[in-house]
């Protein structure tokens, strides 16, 4: 199926988190653009400057989020939430973990969330609670956990789902987002473990996610209901598919684009235009298709034209351990 076997973690690590980096990369100059719009001059590789006046290549808010929660994860040799949120803030006040050290793009529910724990409010409790607080802040920048619990194959569903819970709490507390993150991260572990078919890996990954959450009785996973009818979601037309900053939209366009293409490049691009938010819509999407594709799958040219591309590889090397 691939060109190497897909239990090669060290590739793994390397196809998911470059994949979202570019799919990100690739979304930045045309983000907040509608479909129509793009629909006249389609994203067909990487591009500079645009929405954001940003150099080709540079990556936004949803790369330096994930290697900041990469980077604890490798310091801490596990999951340490007050150190999480001091990444996150060297992010926003001082450039930290950017493309180029500066932030030009910054979601405001997560901007609030940093800003709580700046006034001391315990990392688990900064995060928005507010049906209005379900942006995609929290399931852009929480792949990393996937490669966190794949080095823990005995690690029970209960344990996996409390940390992306926690982690996503950090910035997006209400239900519809942790739940969200839970079925993006049961979907990634699928690729990440199994070699089964991508259709297979990915209904599988939603349905123990459902059977999670119904178990608990969490009342906003109706939320997600397109997801579980997979087989009919799968057929959906693009008009049926939105690709706002709302969790719901992105997680949805992202499984859709993986399901409708047959490579990484193909996937990317499909989700990039899509139009609106397309540097998280591409990120999400583009961590799961590097994941399934490999590293191998993704265009030498726009992995060589990636902002601090040997940062994030040795990143990727370190969490790999």
């Amino acid at each position: 199926m691939h060109s190497y076997g897909r239990r090669d973690f060290l590739k793994q690590v390397y196809g998911g988190i470059l994949g979202l980096a570019v799919g990100d990369a690739l979304g930045v100059p045309v983000e907040f653009m509608s479909r129509q719009e793009i629909s006249k001059d389609p994203v067909s590789s990487m591009r500079g400057y645009g929405t954001h006046d940003q150099p080709m290549g540079t990556w936004s808010d949803d790369t330096s989020l994930t290697l900041a929660l990469m980077d604890s994860i490798v310091e801490k040799g596990g999951i340490d939430y007050t150190d999480i949120m001091d990444r996150f803030t060297g992010w926003l006040m001082y450039g930290d973990y950017t493309a180029t050290g500066e932030v030009f793009d910054v979601g405001n529910t997560t901007s609030r969330a940093i800003m709580n724990y700046g006034r001391g409010t315990d990392p688990l409790e900064c995060g928005g609670i507010s049906e209005y607080e379900n942006g995609n802040g929290s399931l852009m920048r929480i792949l990393p956990l996937a490669y966190y619990f794949r080095k823990r194959p005995d690690a029970a569903i209960e344990f996996r789902m409390e940390i992306v819970h926690n982690v996503s709490a950090l910035t997006h507390r209400h239900p519809i987002s942790l739940i969200g993150c839970g079925i993006y991260i049961n979907i990634a572990m699928k690729l990440l473990t199994s070699e089964s078919s991508l259709y297979i890996c990915i209904e599988q990954g939603i349905s123990e996610a459902f059977e999670y959450y119904e178990a608990r009785m969490y009342d906003d996973l109706q939320s997600y209901i397109r997801l579980k009818r997979l087989s009919d979601f799968v057929k959906c037309s693009e008009k049926d598919i939105k690709s706002s900053g709302y969790i719901v939209d992105t997680l949805e366009a992202a499984v859709w684009c993986l399901l409708n293409t047959d490579s990484y490049g193909q996937c990317v691009l499909k989700a990039v235009n899509l139009g609106d938010d397309t540097d998280t819509v591409g990120a999400v999407a583009g961590g799961l298709a590097g994941i399934y594709y490999g590293y191998e799958g993704i265009s030498c040219e726009w992995v060589d034209v990636l902002a601090q591309r040997k940062y994030i590889e040795e990143l990727c090397e370190k969490l790999h351990g």
